[in-house]
């Protein structure tokens, strides 16, 4: 029995840029969708101890730590008991498709490796998938030296070892062995819609696609043009961002995870395994300041044929091939992770007005005729097209960035976004990229958002920009006017907005929530608008050291191996919400490139 259960922190993640697992410090692998990210779960004791899991690990007492190896997500788990130690090595083989035609290999693979190094350690396996998020038991089939065989609905699973499993039983087979220092164990489950022509033999094609594949991520990270302060969190945060990549289509999923709890025990869990044109411009900015112009390009690239349908409006967010997600649902049959109900696939934000993504689209478009990438006439017409729509709708209320289910409002920062919006079109058509845009259309309402902005958005009694027109809650988004051009970071209403926010909505060691009021009472501080202050500072709304300062910290509340959630409680430092969370890694990104320009300026 697995006590107590691992918290959100407790997990690291492999993937191949297709789909994604999540493993314990405990060697349990307790989250796996295949064969997308947003496919139906194989393992998913993440949510529920009865909804599957495969662990590897010693039989007795033992002592757990972990780390990437260097420049890559291949990950090595070393256990160390009273009798010896343990290497488990959990990755995902990275498989170019050139690869899988010469060597017709799977769709999608796990490989875990067990190296005994020192002593002797008895070692036990528990392999117990539930595809169908934990539907059901699997329906399991030995296949002599095949393997194990599994239903999968849609697929085929098939489980190879070299450790002597015992007969399967109640859809889940157990296996122990005896290894001494020098010994070698290997596990393989692959997937397939179809039965693959070759199962290469675990022994040295195993070792192979190990190497193979340190090897490539090693290449991968060894192009990541930063070399500022914390280089080691900034390469771990690109690392955990390609791993959300869905390398066939360019898109880049928010999380790996639906439904962890940003509240546990509470009703805040949403399914984040889709794309949100939100992530837009930060995603961007990130990848094209790493030195990744190709990922940034192929993100713009799904982002244009993924509005191509509903042009000029927009959806709030869509799946990895740019269709929009299946409706909300709620499985009733799953707990929930630490008690944290409902478990939702789906999510109903996709149905939102959040007039927000516009600005950011753009300003991604933006950010790519300024390092000298070519806008196509499809692109083109897109920006005209939304310039239009922004003209016409920009004075309604809609839900907003943090995609409350409460109603619309007239949010401050959507107001941003839509100044954003067209002051990246007058900036492109400027520069000869957007030709026929109305500059003078563009330039009139540019001039009554920034109006209403600074006379709406701005609270005297408060002393700081808020949250609503007219209003008198704050918001961290509002650090964002600095971020995006519309004021800048040294400004005096931008300097008393950052008191403030750091008066109201501060926790310890530089976090920051990003509201006190709303739909989300109790929830932890967000990553994200931490790192965002850390690069208010950057910007020059205060001095390099202290951003320095709260940059370090904010980089401390990491898990172990440099992964975080999309919050964090200020109380214990424990992980809240979906895990890794794409949009604080890019925060992180984000703010130590500012960092390191205002070090060098």
């Amino acid at each position: 029995m697995r006590t107590p259960a691992p918290r959100i922190q407790d997990y690291a993640i492999i993937g191949d840029c297709r789909s994604a697992a999540l493993v314990s410090r405990e060697g349990s692998i307790d989250w796996l969708c295949w064969p997308r990210f947003d496919s139906p779960s194989v393992f998913g004791a993440l949510l529920d101890e009865t909804a599957g899991s495969w662990r590897i690990s010693p039989a007795g007492p033992s002592r757990a730590e972990r780390r990437y190896v260097d420049g890559t997500n291949v990950l090595e788990t070393v256990f160390t008991t009273p009798s010896g130690s343990l290497r488990l090595t959990d990755l995902m083989p990275v498989t170019s498709e050139d690869d899988k035609k010469t060597r017709l290999c799977p769709d999608h693979q796990i490989l875990r490796q067990i190296a005994c190094e020192r002593g002797e350690v008895e070692v036990e396996m528990h392999f117990a998938p539930r595809p169908g998020f934990g539907c059901r038991p699997a329906r399991m089939r030995p296949a002599g030296k095949l393997g194990l065989r599994i239903e999968a609905g849609a697929g085929l699973l098939v489980l190879r070892t070299d450790l002597a499993l015992d007969a399967p039983r109640d859809g889940a087979v157990t296996a122990r062995a005896r290894l001494r220092a020098g010994d070698l164990a290997q596990c393989s489950l692959t997937f397939d819609e179809e039965w693959p022509a070759i199962f290469p033999p675990l022994g040295e094609w195993s070792r192979d696609a190990l190497a193979r594949s340190v090897a490539w991520w090693r290449g991968w990270s060894s192009r990541i043009a930063y070399d500022g302060s914390r280089r080691d969190a900034v390469v771990r945060s690109a690392l955990a961002l390609k791993l959300l990549v869905y390398a066939p289509s360019g898109a880049i999923v928010a999380a790996p995870t639906t439904s962890l709890p940003e509240r546990v025990g509470g009703p805040l869990n949403w399914d984040y395994r889709f794309c949100w044109l939100r992530d837009a411009a930060l995603t961007t900015r990130a990848l094209f300041g790493l030195g990744f112009s190709d990922e940034a390009e192929a993100f713009l690239t799904w982002l244009v044929h993924s509005t191509a349908l509903t042009r000029p409006e927009l959806r709030i967010l869509y799946d990895v091939y740019g269709n929009p997600p299946e409706p909300e649902r709620t499985l009733e049959h799953l707990a929930g992770h630490g008690g944290s109900r409902p478990v939702r696939v789906g999510n109903a934000a996709a149905e939102q007005l959040q007039l927000d993504v516009y600005g950011e689209v753009i300003d991604a478009a933006a950010q790519l005729a300024r390092r000298g990438g070519a806008l196509d006439r499809d692109t083109r017409r897109m920006l005209r097209a939304f310039g239009e729509f922004v003209c016409r709708n920009w004075q309604r209320p809609d839900e907003g960035i943090w995609e409350p289910r409460s109603g619309r409002a007239h949010h401050t920062h959507s107001r941003l976004l839509c100044w954003t919006a067209l002051d990246r079109l007058l900036e492109l058509a400027a520069g000869g990229h957007l030709p026929g845009a109305p500059v003078e259309e563009l330039s009139r309402n540019r001039a009554l958002i920034r109006t209403e902005i600074e006379e709406r958005g701005w609270n005297d009694v408060l002393g700081s920009y808020v949250s609503r027109l007219d209003g008198h809650e704050l918001d961290a988004s509002s650090l964002l006017l600095a971020w995006y051009g519309f004021e800048d970071a040294s400004s005096e209403r931008m300097r008393r907005t950052y008191a403030r926010i750091r008066e109201r909505l501060g926790a310890r060691d530089g976090l920051l929530y990003r509201y006190r009021s709303g739909e989300s009472p109790g929830e932890g501080a967000f990553g994200i608008c931490s790192f965002w202050g850390v690069e208010f500072l950057a910007l020059g709304g205060g001095g390099a050291e202290e951003a320095r300062d709260v940059f370090e910290r904010m980089v401390s509340f990491g898990n172990d191996v440099g992964l975080f959630a999309e919050e964090i409680d200020p109380a214990t430092g424990d992980a809240l919400g979906n895990f890794p969370q794409a949009f604080t890694h890019v925060g992180l990104i984000n703010a130590a490139i500012s960092l390191a320009r205002r070090t060098h300026a």
